[in-house]
């Protein structure tokens, strides 16, 4: 709350929007309810923030074990770097594959529940009464055979792509992978800020793939642990080596 109050004051002292932050930006479109706007940080911080970083850490150590997935990638940000950020990176389809085949695997919200405030009937019959806990699982959905296929347990991305007549590939990952596929919960209630947590893990890959390599800085053979929270993470964290890509880091440079 306090927070909120200083960024109110700072924007009144100020003729013009100078900070960039998405605080500023709601305040200054007139959202005058104090408590409204800090709940609207804290939901950023604990859905926004640990969330991507999660992601983010798996997508980075599968893509040390996947090196032909890696190049795909690489590729890409070579024909986009250069435009603006949106551009860039909206149509970026194999990094998107990559997310989300990451969090198929790996899940930062790896268990959800909502609480039943009447009584109900799920189309498949299921009587649910009235402050019944539903719990469903996200990290075993993504998992399951009868879904995913044999293959459910390979870090496969082209599963999320499809190749068009004139060979350009596209992302088909909507329907009907949106309930077989409750990374972002679904249907009406589908997480808001999910166009802009792609947006954000996007640039971030672009951002740090066309300078640097991540190399895994562990013994042969180490498989990380996935430690199922509120926030899943990896067990000890994702330890790491960054070396300079010095190929594309000069490609991008003479192109801009």
């Amino acid at each position: 709350m306090k927070f909120v109050r200083e960024k109110k004051q700072e924007l009144a002292d100020k003729s013009s929007l100078e900070s960039v932050d998405l605080l500023s930006r709601f305040l200054s479109s007139g959202l005058t309810d104090e408590n409204f706007a800090t709940d609207i940080v804290i939901s950023f911080i604990l859905a926004g923030r640990d969330t991507t970083s999660a992601a983010l850490t798996w997508f980075f150590w599968l893509l040390s074990k996947n090196p032909g997935v890696e190049e795909k990638i690489l590729k890409e940000i070579k024909v986009k770097s250069g435009l603006p950020v949106l551009e860039e990176v909206k149509d970026m389809v194999d990094t998107h594959a990559c997310l989300c085949d990451t969090m198929r695997l790996y899940p930062p919200v790896p268990v959800d529940g909502k609480t039943e405030e009447d009584n109900d009937v799920l189309p498949d019959g299921t009587v649910v009464k009235k402050g019944t806990i539903v719990a469903y699982h996200p990290y075993a959905i993504g998992r399951m055979v009868m879904i995913w296929g044999s293959d459910w347990a390979e870090f496969k991305p082209e599963r999320w792509l499809q190749r068009d007549e004139g060979g350009k590939w596209s992302f088909v990952g909507r329907d009907p992978y949106t309930y077989p596929y409750p990374v972002f919960q679904a249907g009406p209630r589908v997480c808001l800020g999910n166009v802009m947590a792609f947006l954000q893990m996007k640039r971030v890959v672009s951002g740090v793939l066309r300078r640097f390599k991540v190399v895994p800085a562990v013994e042969d053979g180490f498989e990380p642990s996935f430690i199922v929270s509120l926030t899943s993470k990896m067990k000890g964290g994702f330890p790491a080596r960054i070396e300079e890509r010095r190929d594309l880091k000069q490609l991008i440079m003479r192109r801009d």
